[in-house]
């Protein structure tokens, strides 16, 4: 080789070897932050980073972005071949600097000026702050109506269109859920950045966090939102029989348009970890065997890896006096999820050591009575619901289980809260704090997963996979719980 790399990114000389330019580049783009990646993360993605042969169809691209510095090739006019390109450099230059940084923040990296999604975040960010301001400035009415869950609201802003779905039925869940409507604009149109969250998921949707990691926005397809909207009644019928259901709390449908570009759907969710800073352990779990294995990382890491079922062995969710309602709990969710006609869901489990003040504060019963009467956030809080005669017209249309018990603490399956943050999806055991909440129900037993059922069935014989049918999934994760739960 005749180029130097030193005094920043150079090019490789034009007459040095191709294998040469190769390793050249590869050994420059081999930070110690990438290395971590290529080990640790990649293998967690189902994806590993690419060999210097496999890189080549992108080095002739990048390669043209950083100059020469060879002392035969100094003079540009003698560089015809390699394009001279000051910004190009410096775009290089941010290009690596983002890779190395994008890990510092436990496996999430802040959606900067430099990042991709940084537009699409800031309109994101811009055409939410409108949207809840226009239910704050005009809160709904109730009891909510039939149109109230069909309701479209278009918002147009400089360079993008904002759509909002059933707004109305989103802000009554918010005040029943107890979250102030200015909390939730201020978290969700904040003028710090969001943060992308690197999932293991074979979804190819993307997952934001809002600064503070309160809520997720995750893109979905068209037909999953329509899905939900047209199981939306039952969802809050749901929960207004079952306040303390494991279910993830959906707070928002929209979709946005930028000029000329294709529309993107997205959904709000309260985050199931939050707040995450002393979580030690992450799982997602779905009863099954089959791809349920995620390599773990090193115990000094910091990246963060949601491990599944198989790394789960050996491990209990130890509730005490509380297993009793978590088990009934999760029998009337799977059974709703059943009634869907839905699969592949997942139930999150997260661990957290309690400190000896709050295994105190988790036996103060007049705290826990208060939390469980005002409502998860520690505001005042009413009950969502149809009209009775929408109720009844849904229910009887789409339901099977519509008939259940009468309106009392019993038959909510009620229990005593934490005093925590995100108590709904909070449970203290005698020395563990546990995050737990069902996630992903979008996925239904049609034709093509009857047809996936029989292919896993001839190449995993005598395993568990996901794909069976929603009876079938639902009692085998409740039996997975009851296993696991002492």
């Amino acid at each position: 080789m005749c180029c130097s790399s030193s005094g920043g990114l150079t090019r490789p000389c034009p007459r040095s070897t191709p294998q040469n330019r190769n390793e050249q580049f590869w050994h420059l783009i081999q930070t110690p932050a990438l290395r971590v990646f290529s080990r640790q993360v990649q293998p967690s993605l189902g994806r590993r980073w690419p060999t210097p042969r496999e890189f080549q169809p992108k080095l002739s691209k990048v390669r043209q972005g950083y100059p020469c510095a060879c002392p035969q090739e100094s003079n540009p006019s003698n560089r015809s071949g390699y394009p001279h390109n000051t910004q190009s450099d410096n775009l290089f230059r941010r290009f690596l600097w983002r890779i190395r940084e994008r890990w510092k923040l436990l496996g999430l990296f802040e959606i900067d000026s430099g990042h991709e999604h940084y537009k699409l975040t800031c309109m994101i960010k811009t055409g939410l702050h409108h949207a809840i301001q226009l239910s704050i400035d005009h809160p709904s009415r109730q009891p909510l109506k039939e149109e109230d869950y069909s309701s479209v609201v278009t918002q147009t802003h400089e360079g993008f269109e904002m759509d909002t779905m059933a707004g109305p039925v989103f802000a009554h869940l918010r005040h029943f859920l107890g979250l102030a409507e200015k909390d939730y604009q201020n978290s969700l149109s904040s003028k710090s950045c969001f943060l992308q969250f690197i999932s293991n998921s074979k979804s190819k949707a993307n997952f934001f966090l809002t600064h503070d990691k309160r809520f997720f926005l995750k893109t979905q397809e068209k037909r999953e939102i329509q899905f939900l909207l047209s199981k939306l009644a039952l969802y809050i019928h749901h929960l207004h029989e079952y306040p303390h259901s494991l279910l993830v709390k959906f707070l928002g449908i929209h979709s946005i348009k930028v000029a000329q570009g294709k529309k993107k759907y997205f959904i709000i969710m309260q985050s199931v970890f939050y707040p995450d800073e002393r979580i030690s352990e992450r799982y997602d779990i779905k009863g099954c065997q089959v791809n349920r294995w995620t390599e773990p990382l090193l115990s000094e890491s910091q990246i963060i890896v949601v491990l599944k079922d198989l790394n789960f062995e050996g491990h209990t969710i130890s509730l005490g006096s509380h297993r009793s309602w978590f088990l009934k709990q999760i029998e009337l969710d799977t059974a709703f999820l059943r009634d869907l006609n839905v699969l592949d869901y997942s139930l999150l489990v997260a661990f957290q050591k309690l400190h000896s003040d709050e295994k105190q504060q988790s036996k103060n019963i007049l705290t826990r009575i208060a939390r469980s009467v005002h409502g998860a956030w520690g505001e005042a809080s009413t009950v969502p619901y149809l009209a009775p005669e929408a109720v009844t017209k849904r229910l009887k249309t789409d339901h099977p289980s519509t008939k259940r018990g009468s309106y009392n603490l019993l038959a909510h399956n009620c229990r005593l809260l934490p005093d925590a943050h995100n108590a709904l999806h909070t449970l203290d055991g005698p020395e563990h704090r546990y995050f737990i909440g069902i996630i992903d129900f979008f996925t239904v037993y049609n034709l093509r997963k009857r047809i996936e059922f029989l292919w896993k069935s001839l190449l995993h014989p005598s395993q568990s996979f996901s794909t069976v049918n929603p009876a079938h999934y639902a009692s085998r994760l409740y039996r997975w719980v009851d296993a696991h739960t002492v």
